[in-house]
């Protein structure tokens, strides 16, 4: 067995959540700089390269990349050959946020759900874990803003809609959302499991980075079939017009019950914010 104390995973968690927020991943920054060279229009460009020098000052500044720092949410591979000394990792993750948001000034969003109080610590986190073979801990984090989270839906189609009940709801869920979740935006698929598993896969999708696709060559090409079709309806850069409403369609499966067909389409915008960590 390893010994991992638990103020280790603490001291992570905080940084990532600074990092997350304010540096944004190179796998979107590359595509938006594919995207503009492909956009036909010219306010399209305009709103391109302004979220583009948006991202730059945010990073040589030290501030946020958007105002909402969102929800913490974590995915977490636990190797069995772990011992966590201190407090419970659950305690750790959210100790980090709690001193991640403080200490990196990022605004402080959840409340609770009936009464609006706010928790004032943007705890708790949102944690789904995974054992492993192994004596690492794997932590990824995506701060969640809920512009984009509120745009996403779920539906239990049934399984005679098929792939085409999967992709008109896909590209139905888009077109509805419209400029909302502030596109160019990434949108994450769950196909199958139950409504909770169907969702979880969904927001797993979201933390892959833009231009990786499933490893089943089938679902691939549904993603890069999706992406075209999204861009043909001509939303745009922030909805304002032009051929880049999506960068990417990301698809998770999981095997579901024979009477069913969960789909759950999770849209994240262009911050698509997303930190891992190996300890």
């Amino acid at each position: 067995m390893r010994e991992i104390k638990s103020h280790k995973i603490t001291e992570e968690v905080k940084k990532m959540c600074i990092d997350a927020n304010i540096n944004l991943g190179q796998d979107v920054v590359c595509a938006i700089h594919k995207n503009l060279e492909k956009e036909e229009s010219e306010l399209g460009k305009n709103i391109l390269h302004v979220l583009l020098e948006n991202i730059q000052v945010a990073s040589k500044k030290n501030i946020p990349i958007c105002q909402d720092t969102g929800m913490a949410v974590f995915f977490v591979k636990l190797g069995q050959e772990v011992l966590i000394s201190g407090d419970t990792i659950e305690v750790a993750i959210n100790e980090g946020v709690r001193q991640g948001y403080e200490e990196g000034y990022l605004r402080k969003s959840v409340v609770d759900p009936i009464n609006r109080v706010n928790t004032k610590d943007n705890t708790p986190a949102i944690i789904h874990y995974e054992m492993i073979k192994g004596d690492k801990i794997e932590i990824e984090f995506a701060p969640k803003g809920f512009g984009s989270e509120n745009m996403s839906k779920m539906k239990m189609l049934k399984p005679s809609d098929g792939i085409n009940g999967i992709k008109e709801f896909i590209i139905n869920t888009v077109s509805e959302a419209g400029p909302n979740p502030c596109p160019p935006i990434v949108v994450g698929v769950g196909v199958g499991g139950t409504i909770d598993k169907c969702a979880q896969i969904s927001k797993k999708a979201l933390l892959r980075n833009i231009g990786e696709h499933n490893e089943d060559r089938f679902i691939a090409e549904l993603e890069m079939e999706l992406l075209t079709e999204i861009n043909k309806l001509g939303i745009g850069p922030q909805g304002l017009g032009g051929n880049t409403t999506a960068l990417s369609v990301n698809i998770e499966t999981f095997p579901t019950h024979i009477a069913g067909l969960p789909v759950v389409v999770n849209i994240n915008c262009h911050a698509s914010r997303h930190k891992k960590v190996i300890i």
